[in-house]
């Protein structure tokens, strides 16, 4: 996936199950942000930079979708958790994960896996891809900030 590329119609199932299509948000911006895994501290820090500064998003026009590779269950615990204000689609099979190309090889601990590369898409009305986060860009404690500059 890169800037100008649309995204797939059907991105997913949320954490109550409900699918999340393209058509359903046509006419809204929103960031969709792929994080590796619920209740880790890196995670855990973006979920809540995004939460903190939801209400500014909003007004700044978009709204917020998360997606990891976690269960829907796993999912509702973490909305619940953290009282997060937005939708997480469980792309449990990395479907979604592999047509944004934020699934590949990363290094942890030392050792080559595979796993979700931290990736946030800043998306337009019609579905198109208007900005790309990459890991390296992204500092999950004030992820939020780095969008509302970008958007700024």
């Amino acid at each position: 996936m890169k800037v100008g590329d649309k995204l797939p119609e059907l991105l997913g199932r949320n954490e109550k199950g409900e699918e999340v299509t393209l058509t359903q948000l046509k006419g809204c911006k929103f960031i969709l942000y792929a994080y590796p895994k619920d209740n880790t501290s890196g995670c855990t820090a973006e979920a809540c930079s995004l939460k903190e500064h939801y209400t500014e998003l909003q007004q700044a026009g978009y709204s917020v979708v998360g997606v990891s590779k976690d269960s829907a269950a796993s999912h509702q615990k973490f909305i619940e958790k953290y009282e997060l204000p937005f939708s997480l689609i469980a792309d449990t099979d990395k479907s979604l994960l592999h047509a944004l190309g934020a699934w590949g090889e990363k290094t942890m601990c030392g050792k080559k896996v595979e796993g979700t590369l931290r990736t946030t898409f800043l998306v337009d009305e019609e579905g198109v891809v208007e900005k790309i986060f990459t890991p390296k860009d992204i500092k999950t404690k004030i992820h939020a900030e780095q969008i509302l500059e970008a958007i700024g």
